[in-house]
């Protein structure tokens, strides 16, 4: 089952304001930009976003082009479905597939860099990068027990995530003090290691919400089969 066979939920706060853009955009896009080709774009934003995070241990000043990276991949991943709808050329199942398998590679791309640039500690991206798998499991597990496909929780979704990312960047490169380190049960800490966990820790935090409302629902949907004790005497 396919996220385009399935009820899209999209509550963002940039939702409305996104879909109008890229509606737009795919109505001028050129005959020989494809899906596959936005897609792969996407891809392709997360290695330049990646890139830009290492060249940042030479010149904070590059991850403006980590920035770019980001909003490349924000133009592929969001535009490629988009471009299916308008232009009546929906692949359900192979969609899903490509999508959301190179979704897992680039999310893992673009965390490892952030880890390997000077603004935060590989093991606090690493953990980013766990809580957004998590999450993005349970969308998919969701997709075939509910056939409900939820792009964002909580008014949040991956456009708000790079926005967020794109404006620690800034504030990074342009706040005195940023380098700061901190000495926390022995490890040492920079102030966006905590801005890292905090991130960490609300999608957990989300998971589990969306997780213990949807455990009623389904429960309701599959209750508890009664005890057959008659059964039981026969065996």
């Amino acid at each position: 089952m396919g996220k385009e066979m399935s009820s899209r939920i999209q509550t963002s706060i940039l939702n409305k304001a996104e879909k109008k853009a890229l509606v737009w955009l795919a109505e001028r896009q050129p005959r020989w930009v494809t899906s596959d080709f936005l897609t792969y774009v996407g891809v392709m934003g997360a290695v330049v976003c990646a890139i830009g995070c290492l060249l940042s241990n030479v010149d904070k000043n590059f991850l403006w082009i980590s920035s770019l990276g980001l909003v490349i991949n924000w133009y592929g991943d969001s535009l490629d479905g988009t471009l299916a709808r308008v232009r009546n050329a929906q692949r359900p199942v192979y969609g899903f597939f490509i999508d959301h398998t190179l979704d897992a590679i680039t999310i893992c791309i673009m965390c490892v860099g952030f880890g390997l640039s000077p603004a935060f500690r590989l093991d606090v991206t690493l953990l980013v990068l766990a809580g957004y798998l998590v999450l993005s499991i349970y969308t998919y597990i969701c997709t075939i027990l509910k056939d409900e496909f939820r792009l964002t929780y909580s008014s949040f979704g991956p456009t708000e995530f790079r926005l967020v990312v794109i404006i620690l960047n800034t504030v990074y490169m342009y706040t005195p003090g940023t380098d700061t380190r901190y000495l926390v049960l022995g490890c040492d800490f920079g102030v966006f290691d905590f801005i890292g966990l905090a991130i960490a820790a609300f999608l957990f935090l989300i998971h589990f919400c969306q997780f213990v409302k949807d455990r009623k629902v389904l429960s309701l949907r599959d209750p508890l089969k009664p005890f057959n004790s008659k059964a039981d005497d026969k065996a």
